[in-house]
């Protein structure tokens, strides 16, 4: 049964856990934060405004008839949970290795379609689609230091970036989320 986001919230009458309650509230700081509304504009406008053609189209999924950008990113997020599993296993450092570059080149791809998507939402949800994008500038950093590490053969130091990325992901994707599935019901796609 599919069930609206809306109709599965917790509503006036029950009480939220502290955490829950505590995110929810800095998602709505981030939605009414206005500070940056003149360049979240201006960049919206100058993403829409690029001369893409058809490409713009694919990038939105047009054709799927849902948004790219969550199909795009099961690559890197896929790669990067499973090299954490994989630093986990005796012996299982080259693969995760190996998986940390494949997430970082998802990763490109992946933003692109973001970004035009993004350029597409209302200002309450663009402030948190930005606020989605520069955590995933730190989960790009941290899986970055983390491949470099590996590659100079400092496992311990790779496999330790590899677990704040993980916990920047969290972030990020959670943010990702609420502009996708938020309590107001609306889709990424306008």
């Amino acid at each position: 049964m599919n069930t609206p986001i809306d109709t599965v919230r917790p509503g006036p009458a029950r009480a939220l856990d502290p955490l829950s309650e505590g995110w929810l509230k800095a998602l709505g700081a981030i939605e009414r934060a206005s500070g940056a509304d003149r360049a979240v504009r201006a960049l919206q406008q100058g993403i829409r405004t690029l001369p893409l053609g058809a490409v713009r189209d694919v990038l939105r999924g047009r054709q799927l008839g849902h948004p790219l950008h969550p199909v795009l990113v099961q690559v890197p997020v896929g790669c990067w949970l499973s090299a954490g599993v994989l630093d986990a296993v005796p012996g299982g450092q080259p693969a995760a290795t190996m998986l940390t570059a494949v997430g970082l080149a998802g990763a490109g791809p992946s933003a692109v379609a973001g970004w035009v998507d993004w350029a597409e939402l209302p200002l309450p949800r663009a402030r948190v689609g930005l606020a989605h994008a520069v955590s995933n500038v730190a989960v790009i950093a941290c899986y970055t230091v983390s491949l470099s590490a590996r590659m100079r053969g400092h496992t311990l130091k790779g496999r330790g970036w590899s677990l704040a990325g993980l916990a920047a992901l969290a972030v990020s994707g959670a943010l990702g989320g609420h502009v996708a599935h938020g309590p107001t019901g609306q889709s990424s796609r306008t």
